[in-house]
């Protein structure tokens, strides 16, 4: 009876789960911009207005509003020339600052990494061995080996990165031969969800087409002594 009843418990958080995390989202967003804007905006208004509740909610949303419109013309005016000059100025200045030049070089690279020529990060979902052979790993291609690393190595390179479980925002970098990664059909939201849940949410493959490798590993065929005459007695 007990097990029942924490199974039900549990069956009904989930299903109000998504209710929950729209209400704490709204909630986070009147508190954290919504009032503050708001009473920076409509200070002419009185905000004790208990009898016309509705009027505070919707100064609310049209704070939040003014605000996203704000950001979004604070990313328009970026991409023109003028918006460029401004932005570079800023960063130069931030530069002088040493606590904060830290902080907001950090954040830039990490957003730079992953906005760069307006590509995803993640190309394909493949497979390796790892940490050793026989051992499979699920990772994600982030691109060619290049530089230095691809000039000093007798293989050629492909850059995977290894999430780890069930944080997939940290992990490794590895550099693998091209023969030794293997592509999957699987979808990089569908990889991400195997790796989230431990392995206990496999994605349906509807189309189990074999695929090959990347590139297949070079064969080489063994030669094989010539067999030596028998002696004469």
């Amino acid at each position: 009876m007990i097990r029942k009843l924490r199974n039900a418990f549990i069956s009904g958080l989930l299903l109000i789960a998504p209710v929950g995390v729209t209400i704490f989202v709204l909630n986070f967003l009147i508190q954290r911009i919504g009032v503050p804007t708001r009473r920076l905006l409509f200070f002419f208004i009185p905000s004790n207005q208990s009898g016309f509740v509705w009027i505070e909610y919707t100064l609310y949303v049209l704070a939040i509003l003014l605000v996203a419109c704000l950001i979004t013309l604070l990313g328009w005016l970026s991409k023109l020339l003028i918006g460029r000059v401004l932005v570079n100025s800023f960063e130069r200045l931030v530069d002088t600052v040493p606590l904060v030049r830290s902080v907001y070089n950090t954040v830039k690279q990490i957003r730079d990494t992953f906005v760069q020529q307006e590509k995803a990060v993640f190309q394909q979902s493949v497979l390796i061995e790892y940490p050793r052979r026989g051992v499979w790993a699920l990772g994600f291609l982030t691109g060619e080996g290049k530089g230095e690393i691809q000039h000093r190595t007798s293989s050629e390179l492909l850059n995977v990165f290894l999430p780890t479980t069930p944080n997939p925002t940290s992990g490794f970098l590895l550099m693998v031969p091209r023969e030794d990664v293997h592509p999957l059909d699987m979808t990089i939201p569908d990889a991400m969800k195997l790796i989230i849940s431990g392995g206990a949410v496999v994605p349906r493959w509807l189309h189990p087409q074999p695929q090959p490798p990347l590139q297949a590993p070079p064969t080489t065929t063994p030669s094989t002594p010539p067999a030596s005459a028998p002696r004469n007695s």
